[in-house]
């Protein structure tokens, strides 16, 4: 099977792309399909399991959001718009202001009860940080060491790419997940 084409405004347009702008229509496609699985949904179909310890579309939204979150926030310095925005008051998830999904049980998972436009609003809130973060950076920023706690140490574009990566796995399984939802109607 041969290959896609790319037209040639889009190959003209990627080599003309600083780093940034690259990053910045990647992130640009997670909130694409963050908008697409959770529009029209009810708080019960993004709760929704399709068994009994699987997780929810509201569960993985909140989730992504809380890694684009902090780790934006980390990389630039800044507080976590969860609690400084007022999205932890908002969602009022039984949980501590610094979870974020990682190690959390099934039941936390189910305690993920929220609205599409919850989930939204708080991803464009990170999504929109984000998207200022990057307008910011040179592609020299790329390579500044973010974490030393691994060899090799961790820089700035690896970091972001590691988010990229984590969110579209989610965001994937998302809409997996309302696939299954929609079907079963």
């Amino acid at each position: 099977m041969e290959p896609p084409r790319y037209s040639p405004w889009a190959s003209s347009v990627l080599a003309m792309a600083t780093s940034a702008e690259l990053l910045i229509d990647a992130f640009g496609r997670i909130r694409e399909l963050v908008e697409r699985v959770t529009s029209g949904f009810t708080i019960d179909q993004l709760a929704a399991r399709v068994d009994d310890d699987a997780n929810t579309i509201a569960w993985l939204v909140w989730h992504l959001t809380r890694v684009e979150d902090g780790s934006i926030a980390g990389a630039a310095s800044d507080e976590q718009l969860w609690v400084s925005g007022g999205w932890s008051a908002k969602f009022a998830l039984p949980f501590d202001d610094k979870a974020s999904g990682y190690g959390q049980t099934s039941q936390d998972v189910g305690a993920v009860r929220v609205s599409g436009d919850l989930l939204l609003g708080y991803y464009d809130a990170a999504h929109q940080r984000t998207v200022d973060y990057l307008n910011g950076l040179a592609d020299a920023d790329l390579d500044r060491v973010v974490d030393t706690r691994f060899t090799p140490a961790v820089t700035l574009g690896v970091r972001l790419v590691s988010i990229l990566s984590d969110e579209l796995q989610h965001a994937g399984q998302a809409a997996y997940v309302r696939g299954i939802i929609e079907r079963r109607k």
